[in-house]
């Protein structure tokens, strides 16, 4: 039952006809009650296990990123006192996983995933479409943020297409991300912020190529290996079309993890195909998967070592094999 049923059935039960005006504030208060007091098992307990199998059964290709989101999330959501607010941006071309990554983490928060009433996801040119409604994009973003938090202190906000945001409306966020944040009497101590962005997703494979004209293993690649993490924030900074060149939350540190993901290799992608099979309930085929995976492009365009897209469109090319 959601806080629409509750209306529907109070309203019955009292047999009252109400005008439209009551009828909202009752919407409004019904929707609080549910979500504050109903909906609060929609929070599982925590399991580090459960996420580490979820990672490494669901994730293909990411072993960094695997090793710092697990860490990461572990040790906040273990933090019965949290200085600050978990806040994770991840980094990469597209197709590599970030969405999925964030999908990961809220399955392992919230029973519902995705889908829980307290995962907030915003995508910069869908909610922000217009530059000249940037006060209005302001007040409603800061207002939505407090009132989820005022009312779940637990609540995940998921920012997609980060580099093409305005620099505004990201220093909008800056005053729920800082330490000790608290925001007109209300903790932003225990909610989760997760930053997707391309922003130096090119200058990661680029990185990932150089490493492997060195004849550096991929799987070599960690966070301190050859200033992985330097070279990261150096594109960031240098992407002049981005939101976060201008924008405080860089500036002041707020960020807790620039996560990169690297660009994907083949057998990585066969394995997305071989996942999606089993998405469609299609049996197991590995040379089907492998046939797949090499019609999708690569760079660079002699040597075929990094996959363009990532696993995107992989279910698309998938379903043309099979029909």
């Amino acid at each position: 039952m959601n806080a629409c049923h509750l209306l529907i059935v109070l309203l019955l039960v009292s047999n009252i006809t109400l005008s439209s005006g009551v009828l909202e504030v009752f919407a409004a208060v019904a929707s609080y009650v549910f979500y504050t007091f109903f909906d609060r098992d929609d929070l599982l307990p925590f399991d580090p296990k459960r996420l580490e199998e979820d990672l490494k059964d669901s994730l293909f290709g990411q072993h960094i990123v695997s090793d710092v989101v697990l860490k990461a999330v572990t040790s906040f959501m273990n933090d019965s006192n949290p200085n600050k607010p978990l806040v994770l941006s991840f980094h990469g071309t597209t197709g590599v996983g970030k969405n999925h990554v964030a999908k990961i983490i809220a399955r392992n928060i919230y029973e519902n995933g995705i889908e829980s009433h307290h995962v907030h996801t915003y995508i910069s040119e869908h909610n922000f479409p217009h530059k000249e409604k940037s006060d209005l994009y302001k007040a409603q973003l800061k207002q939505g943020i407090y009132k989820s938090v005022s009312s779940f202190p637990r609540s995940m906000f998921i920012f997609d297409e980060m580099d093409k945001m305005q620099s505004q409306l990201i220093d909008v966020i800056k005053p729920f991300l800082n330490y000790n944040a608290n925001v007109d009497g209300v903790s932003f101590r225990n909610a989760i912020f997760i930053f997707l962005s391309n922003a130096s997703g090119n200058g990661i494979a680029e990185v990932a190529l150089d490493f492997w004209r060195e004849g550096i293993c991929r799987e070599e690649l960690w966070m301190n290996r050859k200033e992985l993490e330097t070279k990261i924030f150096r594109n960031i900074f240098n992407d002049k079309n981005s939101g976060f060149l201008h924008s405080s939350i860089i500036d002041h540190h707020l960020i807790d993890h620039h996560v990169p993901f690297l660009p994907l290799m083949l057998k990585h992608v066969r394995q997305c195909v071989m996942a999606e099979m089993g998405h469609l309930n299609i049996k197991p085929n590995y040379d089907l998967a492998d046939k797949v995976a090499r019609d999708m492009p690569f760079f660079p365009e002699k040597e075929r070592i990094f996959s363009a897209k990532g696993c995107k469109s992989v279910r698309q090319k998938l379903v043309l094999y099979v029909n």
